[in-house]
């Protein structure tokens, strides 16, 4: 091949991508925006090869684009990663990713013996950094649950 130069993962026509993401966090990336249950077409590639992460993950939606909410979401699980925004198969936009103050009903507490894992009651957690990374401290039990800790209950 004479132009090393090429895609990994065909390019869409409109709609949003999301790139630079761990690729041990790609499936907690496709639960927590609930991608599994989306009729758009979706396509993603896992352990490519990438200068900042080694081996990255990457998702592209068609015609679907994240609300700012969905966006700070992934802070949790893909704090690298980056939203591209896509129109006539041309980048128009870029958006950062910011981890949200707050996180209800999405991540389970790491405590066993919490009671939001034996009572029907929605989780809440504050986030913070801790040791360079995103911690979570549950409302009701104050345990910490690490970045790595992290299980999407979606």
């Amino acid at each position: 091949m004479e132009n090393n130069k090429y895609l990994e993962v065909r390019a869409i026509e409109n709609g949003t991508v999301i790139d630079h993401i761990p690729s041990s966090s790609l499936f907690k990336v496709i639960k927590l925006l609930n991608l599994e249950n989306a009729e758009n077409q979706i396509t993603f590639g896992m352990n490519l090869n990438s200068k900042r992460l080694n081996k990255k993950a990457i998702i592209k939606i068609s015609d679907m684009y994240c609300a700012d909410k969905e966006i700070s979401y992934l802070a949790l699980v893909a704090p690298m990663a980056r939203i591209n925004i896509i129109r006539d198969y041309e980048v128009v936009g870029k958006r950062q990713i910011e981890a949200p103050q707050e996180v209800d009903g999405l991540v389970r507490c790491a405590n066993p013996m919490c009671i939001t894992n034996h009572e029907p009651v929605i989780t809440h957690f504050t986030v913070s950094e801790r040791n360079g990374e995103l911690a979570l401290r549950c409302r009701y039990c104050e345990k910490i649950t690490s970045q790595e800790q992290i299980e999407i209950i979606r």
